[in-house]
């Protein structure tokens, strides 16, 4: 029997759940309590009353990041004391990392209250590092299979191929387990570059080169871009794709998230990654349930008009029974696209990004 304090919500919101029997994506509304995390669907713009499974968090083991699916680097994996693994997915890398601490400070708070260890204590930065050989970690970041993704980079209208962001090395070593912390793998990572393993490419990871300390080098930012050195063998590169969208993605990101969109034709509200980008000025939709990394749609936001709609009975041109915190946007060509956010502050918040940017 469930006492109130284990029926306080700690966090809820989207992720995107890997299905158990077919492995196929979909959105889910999970909300995190002190001893599980609930998931439910969400249909026709709202959330469905009966909950569509439960994950019971005690013993639980956390492994942040997971990746494992490659067009998919913002997964972490929860294992239940019974050894079933659960895969989410977060809409951005801070989404994905706030999630992952609180589920596990809720864990660890179940394993202090039966006295047991609490998990996941590293050793500060840098007390294991001085043993790792540079040279075998390099080999490794190259392997075929196991090692990190190489892809393309748009940063200011220039397009850099074969490299790979500072987040994503920080988020291999990890994974990999090469280092323990987001901390100590940047100071590997700069060790790397220190011994001319990796270089820095694009304007941003160059830039903090010249103006950091020795220490702060490497940054842990999806903007900051690395590659392997030039004098270094190359491995499988990636042929620079030219697209029309290639400038369009170019921008830098402002803010992601999960919001639902109405479809134009069938009417149905689907869960959709949301990314706002600027210089140029546009945002992209996703579908999270496919593997695919190129957008489902998306406008230049220059002249697009957006305003919020009242939660009082069903706005015009809208389908379904919604929960409110609806907001229109109509595009310099007349394109009407409603939008839900689960929460009246995150429709706000989007309203005042998007505006920012017309």
């Amino acid at each position: 029997m469930d006492t109130d304090k284990t029926n306080v919500i700690l966090r809820e919101g989207f992720l995107v759940k890997r299905g158990h029997v077919v492995h196929n994506w979909k959105a889910r509304w999970f909300v995190l309590m002190p001893d599980k995390l609930l998931y439910y669907k969400y249909e026709g713009g709202q959330k469905d009353s009966c909950q569509r499974g439960k994950i019971l968090l005690k013993d639980c083991v956390i492994t942040c990041p997971f990746l494992e699916y490659e067009n998919r680097p913002l997964v972490f994996k929860l294992q239940t004391k019974n050894g079933v693994d659960h895969y989410l997915e977060a809409c951005s890398r801070e989404e994905r990392d706030d999630w992952a601490g609180n589920i596990m400070a809720a864990v660890n708070k179940l394993r202090a209250a039966e006295g047991g260890n609490v998990a996941n204590q590293p050793d500060p930065a840098g007390s294991r590092l001085h043993n790792i050989n540079l040279s075998k970690v390099l080999d490794s970041m190259y392997d075929v299979h196991s090692g990190i993704r190489m892809s393309n980079h748009v940063e200011q209208g220039s397009t850099y191929s074969n490299c790979f962001s500072g987040s994503a090395v920080v988020d291999w070593l990890v994974f990999m387990q090469l280092a323990l912390t987001r901390v100590e793998a940047m100071t590997l990572a700069s060790a790397l570059v220190e011994e001319g393993f990796l270089r820095t490419v694009g304007l941003k990871s160059v830039e903090a080169y010249r103006t950091a300390g020795l220490s702060e080098q490497f940054m842990d930012d999806s903007t900051a871009l690395y590659s392997f050195s030039d004098s270094l063998k190359k491995r499988g590169s990636v042929k620079a794709e030219k697209s029309l969208s290639a400038v369009e993605l170019s921008g830098k990101v402002i803010k992601r998230g999960y919001l639902l969109k109405q479809g134009h034709r069938r009417k149905n509200w689907k869960v959709r990654l949301f990314v706002l980008r600027s210089q140029p000025s546009y945002l992209h939709y996703y579908d999270p349930t496919k593997d695919d990394i190129s957008p489902a749609g998306g406008f230049s936001l220059r002249g697009c008009l957006v305003s919020s709609l009242q939660d009082n009975g069903v706005p015009s041109g809208v389908k379904g029974n919604v929960q409110g915190n609806l907001f229109k946007i109509i595009t310099q060509s007349d394109t009407r696209y409603f939008i839900q956010a689960p929460t009246e502050q995150q429709k706000m918040d989007w309203i005042e990004a998007i505006r920012e940017h017309t």
